[in-house]
């Protein structure tokens, strides 16, 4: 009889511990750790007791030809999801997709399933939540009940594998979701840390054995980590982070790890009435209905993966009658809104420790790139001066803390794609030798003082400080 090992183990990390403990020492959660059994059979006794195992083959590095060096991809068809995913999924490949609930993540999938089916190829969609008459009635609405995609409900993992193994190998399978899935190798509750370990490995183990490409879905938790033990998101080739608002119609499907694929691509969707439909160009739609005249708003030329991409930036400065203003960030890094601040305020002769500072990111999109300080900076001075940034100019480059524009990376392709959406002027770092686009004008910028001179040239300036509406730009000599 197999004798069974009690352990504890930390729902939120997958730490494991011999007894219970209130505080988790990894992650520092308090009441995470759940008693869980182990079953310790035939893999805890003597390896001379062990049955005998066949070794594995291998296989000499040179003897690869030249078609086998290059991962065999199958692409879906759906350009944005084929982008995020390096050209198709690779064959033997799993993928994890995480996402807040109601996101669309399962229709983004059924779409790429149905896709797939329509190539000819075998694909099944594994649902753990939903009965078979609630994924088909989906599948009815987007408009591909006709397509021959295997559906099933089932959470048993052995199951599972044994079905999908008779007949050839599916060139996809959908597990919707990893948290509910369980095997029967491991004595816990479905959605513990060690059922989704386990899940998971049985169902990577499968598709590495008979190159199946397979996505696992994944839940979040309260701060957009997907929910589980972090060492799924090792054992598996890909990580992508399906983004957006819900106050806003078009979804980012992010990758956040790839192995057969550049990180950091996005893919854009809109959420229409019939699915989830491609954004070729994601630029237009961000900058779509932008106010040319309102000061504080200002257009950055972006890169995401490969993508070059045009955003607006709005920034609010209005003065603060709290002791500690204000400083509202969406979209963007607080710390870095904090240090631009303060080279503006040290280096740029600008006040702005008296003001409230409000800054967003148009269209709900996430920008961590530390080019857009620049782009920051202009919108800042642009809303505390009341002069309004020219309608026909872009804005990228990093911000040091001496106040220097420091260069930044793939400047052909920020100022090609400003070009392609008709802008004739970009201010950015002293390039190193990269020629400007035809019919743009690239004005190269050192320091930080230079755009606040430029910026506050063309706003008006008030006669003395602290009357009359909230306008211009305060320099140190003034207070001289």
């Amino acid at each position: 009889m197999a004798k069974i090992q009690q352990t504890f183990v930390c729902q939120s990390c997958g730490a494991v511990y011999n007894r219970w403990r209130g505080r988790c020492e990894a992650c520092n959660g308090w009441n995470t750790i759940v008693e869980e059994a182990v079953s310790a059979g035939s893999q805890t006794g003597p390896a001379a007791t062990r049955p005998s195992r066949a070794r594995g083959r291998v296989f000499p590095l040179e003897g690869l030809t030249g078609e086998a060096r290059e991962a065999p991809r199958v692409p879906c068809g759906i350009a944005e999801l084929d982008r995020v995913t390096g050209g198709g999924f690779v064959r033997g490949s799993v993928l994890l997709i995480g996402g807040d609930p109601g996101i669309g993540k399962s229709t983004l999938l059924m779409q790429a399933c149905a896709a797939l089916a329509f190539q000819g190829e075998r694909v099944a969609y594994i649902s753990g939540e939903e009965a078979v008459g609630q994924v088909r009635l989906r599948a009815e609405r987007l408009g591909l009940a006709d397509r021959a995609v295997e559906l099933a409900a089932e959470t048993n993992v052995e199951d599972i594998v044994e079905t999908l193994s008779q007949g050839r190998p599916p060139a996809l399978v959908v597990i919707d979701s990893i948290q509910t899935m369980w095997t029967e190798t491991v004595e816990s509750a479905p959605g513990t840390v060690t059922q989704v370990r386990g899940s998971a490995q049985a169902l990577i183990r499968f598709a590495k054995t008979t190159g199946t490409a397979v996505i696992l879905v994944g839940h979040v938790t309260k701060d957009g980590q997907i929910a589980g033990p972090r060492v799924v998101e090792h054992m598996v080739d890909a990580v992508a982070s399906f983004e957006g608002d819900q106050g806003h119609h078009f979804r980012i499907l992010r990758a956040m790890k790839n192995r057969f694929g550049p990180t950091d691509e996005i893919g854009v969707f809109e959420m229409t009435g019939s699915g989830l439909a491609e954004v070729p160009n994601p630029s237009a739609l961000f900058l779509a209905g932008r106010d040319h005249a309102a000061p504080g708003t200002a257009v950055f030329a972006g890169m995401e993966g490969t993508r070059p991409l045009l955003v607006e930036i709005q920034a609010l400065v209005a003065p603060s009658s709290l002791g500690m203003p204000r400083r509202a960030v969406v979209g963007w890094d607080p710390n870095r809104l904090g240090m631009v601040l303060a080279v503006l305020e040290a280096h740029g002769g600008v006040r702005l420790g008296t003001h409230d500072v409000y800054l967003t990111i148009a269209g709900g999109l996430r920008v961590s790139e530390p080019a857009a300080d620049l782009a920051v900076a202009a919108a800042l001075v642009s809303s505390l001066s009341g002069a309004a940034l020219p309608p026909e100019s872009v804005y990228f480059g990093e911000i040091g803390l001496s106040g220097a524009i420091r260069p930044v990376s793939q400047a052909p392709a920020r100022l090609k794609e400003a070009k392609k959406l008709g802008f004739a002027r970009a201010l950015m770092p002293q390039g190193r030798g990269e020629e400007a686009e035809r019919g743009l004008s690239a004005e190269s910028l050192r320091h930080i003082g230079e755009l606040v001179a430029g910026i506050a040239a063309n706003g008006p300036r008030r006669s003395a400080p602290g009357r009359g509406p909230h306008r211009g730009v305060r320099y140190e000599e003034e207070d001289a």
